[in-house]
């Protein structure tokens, strides 16, 4: 505890709950010379947030310590700091004899999981806390009518562009921190009832009221959030890129919809590539990592094939998207399991089932070993040159050494050259 320092916000939250925090804040008298005196103490470095209102932060082997100046402790000045906070369940003081000073009713409002605003402006002073609202209902708490009345309106300024949006980077926190959450459709479905998910995902509101086949029962944006709460719940250690991926694998269909008359339903042709490229954009627009993007795009792109009916097929699936398994498993698995409409059936899913067990299988299988022939030797089977050719040809041969079709380069060159002669040496 550092000398002459009092606990405040989410830290003292977590300890009224009996968790232990992560990261720490503390008021002190002054914010430079308790950081400093701190970072040396424990190890740590300490530098400046916001020198000119005294803000500096510790990093060392303990984690992160925050350390805000005031000019008194006093219960006056206290209250006021509490005041500035967004909710009442984050503006609490613990002092070092383990007393709380709560003027606010934050630890009741703890009790009844309950967010109410820490003064009539916290959601005006910055709108990302409207975002921070629905990460809590993510966590389990509910929003207090006069919370949600102004969260809403908030959400319409945003839109409107009457209030100035949140960087990209603080929104991403919050959403990631919503999909990461014990509660994510809880979460989700806060941003929406607040008109909030149309400020972060527009593409995603998007699919609002578009019907889909009997095989759903659910409209794309309510199937798209119930297939993310089928994944949470199914793979609650799912990765963050297959987490977006769920959220958005059907982000495509608003764009491709189409009524087919013949068959009286409506299509969407197309839509998991569109999707694909929709979901990086929009990843991107978020500041996600490349490497999360790129992921969850793949993801997407994906989700429609088919799987596999017998065991060489499901070989063949892995050999061509090993790159994505599980992940992909996991949300297409989250899709089937969140379509409950009069063509699902408990049959269907078992089947769905049985495929996804062949994938599971051929996946235990060891991964393809090093080719059994070199591009220098593709090249002298078929007498060809260096081109595409090559890359295609040694392509056939990795998936056909992957499905067991060749085991020794003897065997390799037979059924290459086999496969050129069937095209009567044309080009591929």
């Amino acid at each position: 505890w550092p000398p002459g320092a009092l606990l405040v916000g989410g830290a003292v939250r977590d300890w009224v709950r009996r968790t232990t925090p992560h990261d720490r804040d503390w008021l002190v008298l002054g914010g430079a010379a308790g950081a400093r005196a701190w970072a040396m103490a424990r190890g740590g470095a300490a530098f400046a947030l916001d020198e000119a209102r005294d803000y500096w932060r510790v990093v060392g082997p303990n984690g992160q310590d925050d350390f805000s100046g005031l000019g008194s402790l006093d219960a006056v000045r206290l209250r006021a700091d509490l005041e500035r906070r967004d909710f009442t369940v984050n503006a609490m003081v613990l002092q070092p004899d383990g007393r709380l000073f709560d003027p606010l009713g934050g630890r009741r409002d703890l009790r009844a999981r309950v967010l109410n605003l820490a003064n009539p402006s916290s959601l005006t002073d910055d709108p990302l806390r409207v975002f921070r609202a629905a990460r809590f209902v993510a966590q389990g708490y509910r929003l207090s009518p006069d919370t949600a009345r102004a969260a809403r309106r908030v959400a319409g300024e945003l839109l409107a562009g009457a209030r100035e949006l949140p960087a990209a980077e603080r929104m991403r926190d919050e959403l990631t921190r919503i999909l990461e959450g014990r509660l994510p459709l809880a979460g989700l479905r806060a941003l929406n009832d607040m008109h909030a998910l149309d400020v972060i995902l527009p593409e995603l509101v998007a699919g609002c009221g578009v019907t889909q086949g009997k095989l759903h029962h659910l409209d794309v944006l309510g199937h798209s959030l119930e297939a993310e709460a089928r994944l949470a719940t199914l793979f609650p250690v799912a990765s963050l890129a297959t987490r977006l991926a769920a959220l958005l694998h059907d982000v495509g269909k608003p764009v491709t919809a189409q009524w087919q008359a013949a068959q009286n339903r409506p299509a969407f042709p197309g839509h998991d590539g569109v999707g694909a490229e929709l979901t990086i954009s929009t990843l991107r627009r978020l500041r996600y990592p490349e490497a999360v993007v790129r992921q969850a795009g793949a993801i997407v792109a994906a989700h429609m094939a088919p799987l596999p009916e017998g065991d060489r097929a499901a070989r063949r699936f892995v050999f061509k998207h090993r790159a994505l398994l599980p992940d992909l498993l996991q949300v297409m698995i989250a899709d089937r399991e969140a379509a409950r409409g009069a063509a699902s059936s408990e049959a269907g899913r078992d089947r769905y089932r049985a495929a996804i067990d062949r994938v599971l299988v051929a996946m235990r299988e060891p991964a393809t070993p090093r080719p059994l022939l070199d591009g220098r030797d593709v090249m002298d089977a078929l007498g060809l040159q260096p081109g595409p050719n090559v890359g295609k040809a040694a392509a056939f041969l990795a998936e056909a050494q992957a499905l067991g079709d060749a085991s020794t380069p003897e065997e390799a060159r037979r059924l290459l050259t086999a496969w050129w002669a069937a095209r009567n040496g044309n080009r591929l």
